[in-house]
């Protein structure tokens, strides 16, 4: 799998796809999305949709690439190879959403949570497929949150594809491309003696915390391989990095500021944006 285009750029998102088989063109298609990364503390989260005529489900199933859990490193990579020769039928694509766009997105000031996330970026790889000209008939979603609503709004905006919802074991193509993209990090800011030993990458490996308290600036956090929204990190920021008072940088009345009083003066009163536009930087056109 090619990452070279996350490399020259890992702080946001990346799409990376396969060619669509023309069989995938022509012949219903079944299609399974899962996820890769959701729980980690290090490193991007996965989201990817693979594809086969349902003509072509036996000779994909027989490949035994469904519960990546039970493999081993090198024995997905040497599936998913094997998965890359048989392209004549099997297509994928998938998107890679950093650490950084995962916490700055949690963190804004308009609210964007995981599920969101995850359920958004899922949609998205769906539409893409179709849009792709590929002839998806059914459809295999491994669940975020409660599977029936999840199934319901799946159902909702793809009213012509039979949608399934339910909890599985992770799927190959998502793991095997964030074995991959951690394994072949690159770091965008200048750090000395990296130790790339993170562990698990998950929030309650020992490893994965030492690494963490290692690698937190006093001043600057932690690297962008890190979900600094995650309690974890949250944590070893208020113990190891030094405290931020923000403070105004001017006292008392302000050029430009109304004083309190004059909310309560005779005449009309200030009629202030509505905060969905206050919050976007939003103003009221005057010239058309």
């Amino acid at each position: 799998m090619d990452l070279s285009e996350l490399e020259r750029d890992n702080t946001g998102r990346c799409r990376l796809n396969s060619p669509v088989p023309s069989v995938c063109r022509k012949e219903p298609c079944v299609l399974g999305v899962d996820e890769a990364g959701r729980g980690p503390v290090l490193g991007p989260m996965v989201y990817a949709i693979c594809y086969c005529p349902l003509s072509r489900l036996a000779d994909l199933e027989a490949l035994k690439v469904a519960d990546s859990k039970t493999l081993s490193e090198s024995e997905r990579h040497r599936l998913f190879a094997k998965m890359e020769e048989d392209g004549d039928f099997v297509g994928w694509a998938l998107d890679m959403l950093s650490p950084n766009l995962i916490s700055t997105s949690m963190l804004g000031r308009v609210k964007y949570n995981l599920n969101s996330l995850s359920h958004d970026t899922a949609t998205g790889l769906m539409q893409y497929a179709l849009d792709q000209g590929v002839k998806v008939a059914q459809v295999f979603v491994d669940t975020v949150g409660p599977p029936e609503t999840y199934q319901e709004r799946l159902q909702q905006c793809f009213p012509g594809v039979d949608v399934t919802v339910k909890a599985k074991a992770d799927a190959l193509y998502p793991v095997v491309a964030r074995d991959q993209a951690v394994k072949n990090w690159k770091f965008v800011e200048k750090l000395q003696d990296l130790d790339t030993d993170y562990g698990s990458g998950y929030p309650n490996d020992p490893k994965t915390k030492a690494w963490l308290r290692e690698h937190v600036d006093p001043v600057f956090g932690f690297p962008q391989f890190v979900r600094f929204s995650w309690r974890t990190a949250q944590s070893i920021l208020e113990k190891e990095a030094e405290d931020v008072t923000w403070e105004d940088s001017q006292t008392g009345d302000q050029e430009g500021l109304r004083r309190i009083k004059s909310y309560f003066s005779e005449g009309p009163r200030p009629r202030l944006p509505h905060r969905y536009f206050q919050e976007r930087g939003l103003e009221s056109a005057t010239i058309l």
